[in-house]
């Protein structure tokens, strides 16, 4: 072990306890200095294990540091200053100590050198967003926190099976570059993606965020899909298959973005689109590919916190979140209102924000390595993240048709926590060399250029008319779209209900037909499952003992055989 002592992740995940224990200016004061103190820790961190130490006869490293490591940590520290900082007059007690919990697991996945520790951190990242979910305290909330709960132990299970068969296989636990060219790299792929959102079980992601709080859904944003798309870069770069999901990813999120009415939903399948770009650029694999995801996952964050802050001020402020009850809010709320257009402005890479500087790389490396098709689709998607996300959003929640509401702005705390992250967004698209630096590769890219400047204007302006065009045919009904959830949420339990009245029907059939019948089966059944029965009462622990014996014994023989 060196002289780094202290690991930024932990710092965040101790100091939630902290910010339990305290009350008033205090707390806020430890929500807001704990990301920065974590923040002066990544940058403290060398290139290489600053921690490690032997268990089980593996070398454990449990922080490493590289530029790219140094990348995400660095912007999930700011995104958990952000969403503390907005979360300031969050009245649940448990929300933003579990939001700690989560943005310190997911630092200690980036920080990880080893692929145990990828596991363990993994799994609290999973409990830390469970418990921001579900501390929203409302009905629709505890359902989705328990749904999200299961397919991510499903994931996690999935993860922990792929890292047993490789570890057993190689003998290696560095978290390194794998080659898909075993079941078990196959299984650590398919547990990240389920938790990039990659289909066809990406419906979590838009049935879990927007059941969270007003200021919930900030911090479900930033962390476990992009935490997700820095293991896919690290682990599996140039993995082509990445490319074919990244493209399903962008235009699945589109059409459902265009079809919904609720305003968080509509920018939860806006994650879904941006990170599908970011899965095109790490299948692509080369260098300006890889820079252009982790570019792309750094200003994402950024730009969707801030569009998720205005939604969650609308939502705090009015307490509605249907597009088809909002409209003519810019006469009340002028800051949310312009902190919005930023946020949409920079998902639409408009020039002269964040988005202009990082979406752009994947397209060019796209191009460069002549794959025309990708390229033609990455086109094609960005004029459609523009119509959602860029126009959509803002104009059905701002400036269509009045809904008579007039709501003031939200308090100070939720203004200035807009306005930093706007200013971020304006401050990289103004100055991209302070993200360039900051790239796991050297860039050699330049985002403004006559031609690629003018063609981007071009794209929105006609993406823009489109809108207006087809207005009458998108304008929002009290409706709800279907997802593949579907088959989990009522298929499923239609079915189990089927299946316990055709029980029951048999069952009444025996009692009335067949009564000696019906009366063995029971007999039989508290045989085996009552108090006294084999699978109900207490074993005495030598049996126990002799029975792991034979087992253990019947292992050593099988495998000296």
């Amino acid at each position: 072990m060196t002289d780094i002592l202290i690991h930024p992740g932990l710092v965040l995940i101790g100091g939630a306890l902290l910010v339990a224990c305290l009350r008033g200016p205090a707390r806020g004061a430890v929500v807001v200095l704990l990301p920065l103190l974590a923040l002066a820790l990544v940058w403290q961190l060398p290139d290489g294990p600053a921690w490690q130490f032997r268990f089980l006869d593996y070398t454990l490293t449990p922080v490493a540091g590289d530029p790219l490591a140094r990348l995400f940590a660095t912007i999930f520290c700011l995104a958990a200053l952000a969403g503390g900082w907005f979360a300031l007059g969050q009245a649940s007690r448990l929300e933003v100590p579990a939001a700690l919990v989560y943005a310190g697991s997911a630092i200690g996945v980036v920080l990880a050198g080893d692929l145990l520790t990828v596991l363990v951190f993994w799994e609290l990242m999973a409990i830390g967003s469970t418990l921001v979910l579900w501390s929203s305290g409302t009905p629709a909330a505890g359902r989705a926190s328990r749904r999200y709960l299961m397919l991510h132990i499903l994931g996690g299970v999935v993860l922990f099976a792929g890292i047993t068969g490789h570890v057993a296989a190689t003998g290696d636990v560095t978290f390194a570059p794998m080659a898909l060219d075993s079941a078990a790299q196959w299984l650590i792929l398919a547990g990240v993606l389920l938790n990039a959102g990659a289909p066809p079980l990406s419906a979590w992601l838009p049935d879990a965020y927007p059941e969270a709080s007003w200021s919930g859904t900030v911090f479900l944003s930033a962390f476990t899909t992009k935490t997700a798309v820095y293991v896919l870069i690290r682990g599996f770069p140039g993995a082509e298959i990445l490319i074919y999901l990244g493209l399903c990813m962008v235009f699945y999120g589109i059409v459902y973005a265009l079809l919904e009415n609720d305003m968080r939903r509509i920018l939860a399948y806006s994650i879904v689109n941006q990170v599908g770009f970011m899965l095109t650029g790490i299948g692509i694999g080369t260098e300006m590919a890889l820079n252009g995801a982790a570019a792309h996952a750094f200003t994402h964050i950024i730009y969707k916190a801030l569009l998720l802050m205005s939604a969650g001020s609308v939502l705090y402020m009015t307490g509605r979140r249907k597009c088809s009850e909002l409209g003519g809010l810019f006469h009340s709320m002028p800051v949310t209102t312009a902190c919005g257009i930023v946020g949409a402005l920079s998902i639409s890479a408009f020039p002269l924000t964040s988005g202009f500087v990082s979406k752009a790389m994947i397209s060019q490396a796209a191009a460069d390595g002549h794959l025309q098709t990708v390229w033609l689709l990455l086109v094609a998607a960005s004029a459609g993240v523009f119509l959602h996300a860029g126009i959509k959003f803002p104009w059905f929640v701002f400036f269509q048709e009045d809904s008579g509401l007039r709501p003031a702005d939200p308090p100070a705390s939720m203004r200035w926590a807009m306005i930093f992250l706007a200013a971020i967004c304006i401050g990289l698209g103004i100055w991209p060399e302070a993200l360039y630096r900051l790239l796991p590769f050297g860039v050699a890219y330049e985002p403004y250029t006559a031609p690629h400047v003018l063609a981007q204007l071009q794209l929105l302006l006609f993406s823009g008319l489109a809108f207006f065009v087809m207005l009458p045919f998108l304008r929002r009904t009290l409706t709800i779209t279907l997802d593949t959830d579907w088959a989990y949420r009522q298929l499923v339990p239609r079915l189990a209900g089927q299946g316990q009245r055709a029980v029951l029907a048999v069952r009444g059939w025996l009692a009335g037909r067949r009564p000696g019948v019906a009366a063995g089966l029971r007999a039989l059944a508290y045989r085996v499952y009552g108090p006294d029965g084999g699978l109900a009462r207490t074993w005495p622990t030598g049996s126990m003992a002799l029975w792991v014996l034979v087992l253990l014994l019947g292992y050593l023989v099988l495998f000296y055989a």
